[in-house]
């Protein structure tokens, strides 16, 4: 079952929706509120509007959920793609009225045209599921992009989780598991990775990508610009 995307439905259709829960494997369960993924611009973070700001060229908007950053992107007159596995969210997406939507696996797919930025937002990187998946994942990116294109991505140090606990033996510490939960209905687990900025830009200068940390917030999260050497 597409737990998220019957969360999204819900919202789309009543303008409000059930509590959406995320277990963990650190710590308390938490709530998601669902109308994070319905934002517009007004409500979006400074970090989000400035790697909106940042995206040039052909945009590739990766884990796209309802097409918020896509909207946005469309208004500026950007051409972009919104990606998700969510064939849910890919039909809210188009009816929201976002032009180019497809349903597809970002580590299957196959391009006919490169493009000049890929997005992540709301720490999509994690995606990759561990550092070694992430360095995986920038090497596949390169044949995504363009020459002079570019990865944006938002991530986090989790390490602060840590500060009363002992940190993980035989695992990067920011490797984790997510499962939603809603209505009742508990979804797969899933595996996820949150990078501090040394991780980040050590395993992308063994991958051949230049990084550069662009802001940081009073939480943590930043944003990164990776580009090829």
């Amino acid at each position: 079952m597409d737990i998220l995307g019957a969360a999204l439905q819900d919202h789309f259709e009543k303008g409000i929706a059930e509590t959406l829960w995320v277990h963990n494997s650190y710590g308390e369960d938490e709530e998601m509120p669902v109308d994070l993924f319905f934002r517009n611009e007004d409500e979006m973070p400074e970090l989000e509007l400035k790697a909106l700001e940042l995206c040039r060229g052909r945009v590739l908007d990766i884990g796209a959920g309802a097409g918020s950053h896509a909207l946005v992107l469309q208004q500026r007159n950007i051409e972009v793609t919104a990606l998700d596995i969510s064939t849910t969210a890919v039909a809210i997406m188009k009816k929201r009225g976002v032009k180019d939507a497809i349903e597809q696996n970002i580590f299957d797919l196959h391009l006919t045209e490169p493009y000049d930025t890929l997005l992540f937002m709301m720490n999509g990187i994690g995606v990759t599921g561990s550092v070694g998946g992430f360095e995986a994942f920038l090497q596949k990116a390169k044949t995504y992009l363009k020459p002079g294109g570019q990865l944006l991505f938002d991530s986090s140090d989790i390490s602060y989780l840590y500060q009363e606990v002992p940190m993980p033996e035989n695992v990067y510490f920011g490797e984790v598991a997510f499962a939603y939960e809603y209505k009742q209905q508990l979804g797969k687990w899933f595996n996820w990775v949150y990078l501090d900025q040394k991780t980040l830009t050590d395993v992308a200068a063994a991958a051949g990508w230049n990084s550069h940390i662009v802001m940081e917030d009073d939480s943590d999260q930043y944003l990164a610009q990776l580009t090829l050497k």
